[in-house]
């Protein structure tokens, strides 16, 4: 039986830390309740302590979730975790999310604190927030530059604490998948105790290793990752919902996993978080961007015509995606895709026909991006194409 791989989307709270973002109540209870009905296991809902709007905001959607859990981020403060917790006290189920730093820049110069302190610290506060809930994750924050011994003595320290999750987070995006392995093999080995309790990976995508990094996290026994839709987060962003849960879909039998997400909602939610975030998706984004289904080149628009997979992995349809396998006609185009475009339009030709037409196309695909309906269909007409009765 495939291990499962539990789905931790952060939209709502790393994913509103986008420079820019400010999801409202409403736009928070309207993104959880689609990611509730796409499957997704748990649902980091925002960080109550840091205003009365967003306690209220994150209690809201605490009330209003049936199944997923609903978690709430806290630094090891303490009126931190009393806020978080209240904020979660109508969930259903609940977790508080609790993270300080474990590297040694983050000790010297933000923190400000030596290393017992930190374990102290962590500590008393995962005890804490156990008086809320029994869920609760912990996050040595910036565990992948963190000293190796250190960040194995933290955390065999929360875990006698109390945590449930250990979530090790690449929060700078400076780990290369090697090194994320490397990571994950030593925290187990010298810490055999973690196998009572989740382990999980969150990565930042400042390098563009993101997806790279969780997938590796998920080989080396990670069994939560965590993900924002079309990769919104600090800086350059999360690592992508729709690029992992579509990586371990298209990998899961090499890789021995499952999840529950049902990825034909992927398309609309995406479309909602643009729209709600403001943060417009790049054309070239995988999975949701405009082109990752749309085909120019002549080669791959024959191949795709051919037999769908020569040029996707992907059938569209997985995603929820209402166009599908789109050829885009342009310069580069040739005349498998060019025939195809035109019987859509409802015209017919062979032959002879057929090559002036095309001609034509050329002709003008050489002073446009892309050739539009329109365009065609006066190639069409220029040339006396008939049109058939379903054009």
């Amino acid at each position: 039986m495939p291990d499962k791989i539990i789905i931790f989307d952060t939209t709502l709270r790393d994913g509103e830390q986008s420079a820019g973002v400010s999801f409202s109540k409403q736009d928070k209870l309207d993104i959880s309740a689609a990611l509730e009905a796409m499957g997704v296991d748990v649902i980091e809902a925002g960080f109550p302590a840091a205003s009365a709007a967003e306690a209220d905001a994150v209690a809201a959607v605490a009330r209003r979730t049936e199944r997923a859990v609903v978690c709430g981020l806290s630094r090891c403060v303490a009126a931190d975790v009393d806020i978080a917790g209240e904020a979660l006290r109508e969930a259903a189920r609940s977790r508080i999310h609790l993270f300080l730093g474990s590297s040694d820049v983050h000790l010297a110069h933000q923190l400000r604190a030596d290393r017992a302190t930190v374990v102290s610290r962590a500590q008393s506060m995962v005890s804490r927030a156990r008086r809320f809930t029994d869920d609760i994750e912990f996050s040595p924050m910036d565990a992948t530059r963190a000293d190796p011994a250190f960040l194995a003595e933290l955390v065999r320290a929360v875990l006698a604490a109390g945590a449930t999750t250990i979530n090790i987070p690449d929060t700078v995006g400076y780990a290369l998948p090697s090194q994320v392995d490397v990571c994950f093999r030593q925290l187990i080995e010298r810490v055999p105790e973690v196998s009572r309790a989740v382990l999980s990976f969150h990565g930042q995508d400042d390098l563009g290793l993101s997806t790279a990094n969780a997938i590796t996290a998920v080989a080396a026994g990670a069994r939560q990752v965590e993900l924002a839709v079309n990769g919104i987060g600090e800086r350059a962003g999360n690592t992508s919902f729709e690029e992992v849960v579509m990586a371990l879909k298209v990998h899961a039998t090499s890789l021995g996993v499952r999840t529950d997400v049902d990825a034909r909602g992927i398309y609309a939610l995406s479309k909602l978080v643009e729209e709600r975030s403001g943060l417009a998706v790049p054309a070239n984004k995988a999975i949701v961007g405009r082109n990752a289904f749309r085909h120019a080149s002549g080669i791959h628009q024959d191949g795709v015509l051919k037999h769908r997979q020569n040029y996707e992995i992907i059938d569209p349809a997985w995603i929820g995606h209402p166009e599908g396998t789109q050829i885009v006609l342009g310069k580069l185009s040739g005349r498998a895709g060019f025939a195809a475009r035109i019987r859509d339009r409802g015209f017919r030709a062979s032959g002879e026909a057929l090559e002036r037409a095309f001609g034509s196309f050329q002709r003008l695909a050489d002073t446009r991006r892309e050739v539009s309906d329109a365009d065609l269909d006066a190639v069409c007409a220029g040339e006396g194409l008939a049109r058939t009765s379903n054009g």
